[in-house]
């Protein structure tokens, strides 16, 4: 899935507060990230092959500008029921066996999914100091390590680390749809 027009929160918004646990035992919110002057809020989970090809670039990118403030937070908001491998028991052993370097957190109630206007994982979006959005979108641009021609999110968190602002604020994201529960919208 690619999302072709721009849906869910628009570039300048506040970033929607959460309150959600994590596989490292502890329950982060907005403010748990108060100190960091970027914040990178993804949507998430373990069977995508979406979020498989670009796991270890997303690991990298968090690795590489951790010194300068940037702080990843992945939530994965996918119906365990349909898709199992996404319960939190499995997000726990995936993050270990990944050595995740950003907090995994599960959104049961899919209320942070849809309050950010997620449609797909991984599904990246990028606040700066005030919590303001200043981009929404891919990692890079291809799937494939070797086919990456544009490093947006390099791109885009030099630019906010120097205080400027990004030239690029979205490029679709691509991967799996979020997996919504049965009846999710009804509600």
């Amino acid at each position: 899935m690619e999302l072709m027009k721009y849906e869910g929160l628009p570039i300048g918004s506040a970033a929607p507060d959460f309150s959600l646990p994590a596989v490292d035992g502890k329950t982060y919110s907005l403010a748990s990230f108060k100190d960091k002057p970027v914040l990178v809020v993804a949507f998430w989970c373990n069977h995508c092959p979406y979020v498989q090809a670009w796991e270890d670039r997303t690991i990298a990118v968090q690795k590489d500008f951790a010194a300068k403030g940037v702080q990843f937070v992945m939530i994965n908001a996918n119906d365990e029921a349909s898709y199992p491998e996404d319960d939190f028991a499995h997000m726990v052993e995936r993050s270990k066996r990944k050595g995740y370097n950003f907090p995994y957190l599960r959104d049961e109630s899919q209320k942070s999914a849809e309050a950010y206007g997620a449609v797909c994982t991984p599904d990246f979006f990028v606040f700066d100091a005030a919590r303001k959005l200043r981009y929404r979108g891919k990692l890079d641009d291809s799937k494939d390590p070797n086919g990456v021609r544009q490093h947006v999110m390099r791109d885009v968190l030099n630019a906010l680390t120097a205080h400027k602002d990004p030239s690029t604020t979205f490029m679709p994201p691509m991967g799996c749809s979020i997996k919504w529960k049965a009846g999710h919208w009804n509600a």
